[in-house]
């Protein structure tokens, strides 16, 4: 079987090479980049499994590097920063980070973190919901899969979307959504709830103008459509 490969992004020569043979001794074919340009080269020409990527970068902010790679790629960014408050913990994590990890850190503890976000990752069919040939997901692992690649969804947008699925062709008000999915913590305006289903159907419907799966029922809210 093939080495899982890991994508280090960090301007730190010293931080780099420490996390290097920390997970090059786990078992895992290591790639660096110093900078956002050289990531992305990396990421076209290379098949990576996950990506470790520091913030405060010299030339693309980590927040926008984070973005473009979940825009392109259907692979998981752990983000480390010395941002620990938990603010830029939440921002991170609502940018479609899998994990985030504060400065300084355990070599150990990060390796963790690799492992159990790949395990998150590797799917078993056993337990998959095909809804169709299209749009497939497993609950229990907080997997969604369109034609058999994984998406990453937003922490909220994952509740969301589970919170439908589970109540199929159910219709779910703004404010029903908001006390069912996010549990009522949550300080916006019951409309941002249309905010994170148009993200969601981004990222999971054929034509997001002509939704197959999260319909509208106008004057009403919304629902997962299964036959």
């Amino acid at each position: 079987m093939d080495k899982k490969t890991i994508l280090i992004v960090d301007d730190e020569e010293q931080i780099r090479e420490l996390l290097r043979a920390y997970i090059e001794n786990s078992g895992y074919e290591v790639y660096e980049a110093e900078n956002g340009k050289k990531a992305l080269k990396i990421l076209k020409n290379q098949k990576i499994h996950l990506v470790i990527l520091d913030l405060m970068l010299p030339d693309i902010q980590g927040e926008s590097l984070c973005k473009n790679i979940k825009l392109e790629y259907d692979i998981p960014v752990i983000m480390v920063t010395g941002k620990t408050d938990e603010s830029s913990m939440v921002h991170g994590l609502s940018i479609g980070a899998d994990d985030y990890i504060g400065k300084p850190f355990s070599p150990r503890n990060v390796m963790a973190r690799i492992e159990a976000v790949l395990r998150r990752c590797n799917v078993d069919s056993s337990n998959v919901v095909v809804q169709d040939d299209y749009l497939s997901y497993d609950i229990d692992k907080r997997i969604v899969m369109v034609q058999g690649n994984i998406v990453h969804l937003t922490p909220t947008e994952y509740k969301i979307f589970e919170t439908l699925v589970n109540s199929p062709n159910r219709v779910f008000s703004r404010e029903q959504l908001i006390t069912y999915a996010l549990e009522g913590e949550f300080d916006g305006y019951d409309r941002s709830i249309d905010t994170y289903i148009k993200g969601l159907r981004q990222k999971i419907e054929p034509d997001r103008k002509k939704p197959r799966y999260i319909t509208t029922v106008h004057g009403v809210g919304y629902r997962f459509m299964k036959e």
